[in-house]
């Protein structure tokens, strides 16, 4: 029994384990799988009992951020749903994500790490003028890049988020424009959505 906790007990102190701390360390261990559910883990608490890794958003987010290099790509899109989540109440925490956000924003083998990665940049876009300056260069990009894949809807909604939220008048301004087209022109959900982008973005 002493072995078994000696690694935990080495990192965090005898008696001071939590399960936040179990998970965060499971993050960057050595097998897939059990990153994988660390992940999952982390990504439903923030989802569903945020209170539950509030007191320890620094440690988490970091683990989150380091995740997003896992070779896995679950382990990444959790890492970049949670991150999402924390977004809103811990922005400078989860900016240290950006670098692995981008290579993630960009990954050829699966198109749900791509949507998880843009929707993180667009919530991050949204909570200040500042920074969305910084995403709106990545996510104009990857909207030119992925126009028309499956994925594509709810990249759109992740940017009605970013019209609503605090973004600049100048991200705004290239937002409306970027889509513009497709909101006069364009059919069914993504003429309708970036129809509301436009407007969102006007006011």
């Amino acid at each position: 029994m002493a072995d078994k906790k000696a690694a935990p007990e080495s990192r965090f102190g005898a008696g001071e384990v939590t399960l936040v701390d179990r998970l965060c360390e499971e993050l960057s261990g050595p097998n897939r799988r059990i990153r994988q559910e660390a992940s999952h883990t982390l990504a439903k608490m923030a989802e569903e009992h945020p209170e539950t890794i509030e007191a320890q958003v620094e440690t988490v987010s970091q683990a989150l951020v380091d995740a997003l290099f896992r070779p896995e790509a679950q382990t990444r899109w959790e890492a970049l749903d949670a991150l999402s989540l924390i977004a809103a109440s811990h922005p400078d925490l989860v900016e240290e994500a950006y670098e692995g956000a981008e290579a993630s924003l960009f990954d050829d083998s699966s198109s749900r790490v791509r949507i998880s990665s843009f929707r993180l940049l667009a919530r991050l876009g949204a909570v200040s003028e500042e920074k969305s300056d910084k995403v709106w260069p990545l996510l104009d990009e990857a909207i030119q890049c992925f126009h028309g894949d499956p994925g594509y809807r709810d990249m759109l909604t992740a940017l009605l988020g970013l019209a609503q939220g605090k973004a600049s008048a100048a991200t705004k301004k290239a937002l409306a424009g970027r889509i513009s087209f497709d909101a006069e022109s364009g059919r069914g959900y993504v003429k309708t959505l970036s129809a509301q982008i436009v407007e969102a973005a006007g006011k």
